[in-house]
């Protein structure tokens, strides 16, 4: 059986999320109050709904009680709507809850109404952006949970020759790497304590957060 999403708030994130969550084959039902986004959406969800997230009637009529995990993406621009929005779904049953905030306070507010989890995007993009804006070796990072983030990074020049064993990155950073991918070929390969690094090798490896920037600083 398809997994079930409910996606309310179709703006560049909300959008995102539910284009990014059909494409894994999750059934999407995709709410907004711009017709125009809606219909946007109905070219990839299972449903797309043109309705008022904070009247619970119509909200209500999404069945959010059904569903694997309910997304209130609501912006910038519906901080007292997502709140509603949030504090509704718990009410009707559903199970999982995921908010967008914008600041601190909205976060705690949408904890205190029912949100199972809370995403800052833009704080979050940013952190990650910044990462790779001073170390450029850092190809990419994405949010695993509890503080923990998977990140593709090139091997520093000082790695080079020398093997994991010897580096000892999790006792000196806390940064375990999980995968090797070899440039040269594209394979992907899994790590071994005798596994020697190449120059054109990536690492991904999972971490706390600055935890591989520390790693970066100290090659």
């Amino acid at each position: 059986m398809r997994a079930q999403a409910l996606v309310i708030g179709l703006g560049q994130f909300g959008m995102s999320v539910a284009r990014a969550l059909a494409a894994r084959d999750v059934e999407v039902l995709a709410v907004d109050v711009d017709e125009e986004r809606v219909r946007a959406a109905s070219a990839f969800a299972a449903e797309a709904a043109c309705l008022d997230a904070t009247d619970e009637d119509a909200l209500g009529r999404t069945s959010p009680e059904r569903r694997d995990v309910c997304i209130c993406a609501i912006g910038d621009e519906g901080r007292e709507a997502s709140i509603i929005c949030t504090a509704l779904l718990k009410q009707m049953g559903a199970e999982r809850v995921i908010a967008r905030s914008n600041d601190d306070l909205h976060a705690r507010i949408l904890t205190l109404v029912g949100a199972s989890q809370v995403v800052n995007p833009e704080r979050e993009f940013g952190t990650r952006f910044a990462n790779q804006v001073l170390h450029e070796r850092i190809r990419g990072e994405m949010p695993l949970g509890e503080g923990l983030l998977v990140t593709e990074v090139e091997v520093p020049e000082g790695y080079v020759g020398q093997t994991l064993e010897a580096l000892r990155l999790p006792r000196r950073f806390g940064v375990t790497v999980v995968a090797i991918r070899r440039c040269e070929g594209g394979e992907v390969v899994l790590p071994a304590p005798d596994s020697v690094l190449r120059a054109d090798d990536v690492l991904v490896v999972v971490a706390k957060e600055h935890a591989v920037s520390r790693m970066m600083d100290r090659s």
